[in-house]
């Protein structure tokens, strides 16, 4: 019997992570293509208060394994964000992969019940069931970071489309 709260998790970050790294993988062919700066792209952002892309691939890696992390009930994998460079970033979504990979359906059997807590002790702390961190948390912060990937790239006039942005399903 497969989990459910596997079948809406893990598979979705699997699929979303990949797709980011095909969509990386084309605005670093189109810098070296027409001699632009990498940072052009890695630190471009839509507006000035918001995250440059480098931040968003890296919050969206760390959504994906923490998130899946925490209805699997194991420690979530720390990551030093010191990423720099595409290449970085890439071996940023293999690790994320690689870790998503280590997890078994049978991990996540009555996670859509277990409680959730962020920021534990602080006056920020959230509590959660599995299933509304998820559905209503997760999920939501995980495609926002992602879209906006998609958003910057595709504003800085990397070819990609709607099939990019979904992968391989």
């Amino acid at each position: 019997m497969s989990s459910d709260m596997y079948i809406q998790s893990v598979p979705v970050f699997k699929q979303m992570l990949n797709a980011m790294k095909a969509v990386l993988a084309k605005a670093e062919a189109h810098a070296a293509a027409h001699a632009v700066e990498h940072d052009a792209y890695l630190q471009a952002r839509l507006f000035p208060d918001m995250f440059p892309l480098l931040k968003q691939v890296q919050i969206a890696a760390d959504f994906a394994r923490g998130i899946s992390a925490r209805l699997a009930g194991v420690a979530v994998p720390a990551s030093e964000g010191q990423e720099k460079s595409f290449a970085d970033l890439t071996a940023l979504l293999d690790e994320s992969l690689v870790f998503l990979d280590s997890l078994q359906a049978a991990q996540f059997e009555g996670s859509d019940k277990r409680e959730i807590v962020l920021r534990p002790g602080t006056p920020k702390e959230r509590k959660f069931s599995g299933r509304a961190y998820l559905a209503h948390y997760g999920l939501p912060q995980f495609f926002f970071h992602v879209t906006t990937v998609y958003a910057i790239l595709r504003h800085n006039g990397i070819q990609i489309g709607k099939k990019d942005y979904m992968g391989a399903y």
